[in-house]
């Protein structure tokens, strides 16, 4: 029996703006996206899809209430014809994109410089794991203030500018921590989003296949229901977490 070809779909959570982020990230040639939960059940197209967790490690959630959604579908579907792929990256992943967004980015007196992570507000431990990322992130990078700022959330990014400009920064720089690209602000540089294009899309078409491989192999669509979830992070799969992390994204 030949194979099905399944499409991509991708399921956007508050990391992204409930997905409105991500159309404009990927281009016109980009898989279609939905919000997660019921906007999910709605966008669900007959043929047999993939459908990927846009989450970059603040909404370890989103699989489990994707994998809900999508068991309601799969209701009188045949089995196997809708698949969920494990989450796009995780918050290891985030900190070493944003450390070489650092790195390669030019800046006049690193000594002087403070960087500024902007991401949208969520709660109190998806915003306070953004924080732990901007110690780790700063743990190696030459600027010498890695500060944090919330966009609907406290501190916002006013706030951060103050708060780098108090602790001396000559200079400030935004650099957005989700799919959302971070605000221009009048005292401030921004840099571009931490996932470029190109690096997005083959992120996308990697988890899509491998969960298509899993399917093929082990006959697990990933929809099983999970254990009760902490908001701890899932051990790393060494070699391949490590090359995706430290792969430049531009």
């Amino acid at each position: 029996m030949t194979s099905p070809r399944y499409g991509t779909l991708l399921a956007g959570g508050a990391e992204s703006l409930g997905g409105s982020c991500l159309p404009s990230l990927l281009g016109p040639d980009a898989p279609a996206v939905c919000g997660a939960g019921r906007a999910l059940l709605s966008a669900i197209p007959p043929d047999p899809t993939v459908v990927v967790p846009m989450t970059l490690g603040r909404e370890p959630e989103l699989p489990d209430v994707t994998a809900q959604a999508l068991r309601w579908a799969a209701r009188g579907r045949t089995t196997g014809d809708l698949l969920l792929a494990r989450p796009l990256a995780d918050s290891g992943h985030m900190v070493g994109w944003l450390r070489g967004a650092i790195v390669h980015a030019r800046f006049d007196t690193p000594a002087t410089t403070a960087v500024l992570l902007v991401a949208p507000a969520i709660g109190p431990e998806p915003d306070a794991e953004l924080f732990r990322v901007a110690r780790l992130v700063r743990q190696y990078t030459p600027v010498r203030w890695v500060e944090v700022a919330l966009t609907g959330g406290d501190p916002d990014v006013d706030e951060g500018v103050e708060r780098c400009r108090a602790l001396g920064a000559e200079e400030v720089v935004l650099l957005p921590a989700s799919f959302a690209p971070a605000p221009a602000h009048a005292e401030a540089r921004t840099l571009g989003t931490v996932l470029g294009r190109a690096s997005l899309t083959t992120l996308i078409d990697r988890r899509a296949a491998e969960a298509v491989c899993r399917w093929s192999s082990h006959r697990d669509d990933g929809l099983a229901r999970r254990t009760p979830h902490t908001h701890t992070h899932e051990p790393r799969r060494s070699a391949e977490r490590l090359k995706e992390r430290h792969t430049h994204v531009g």
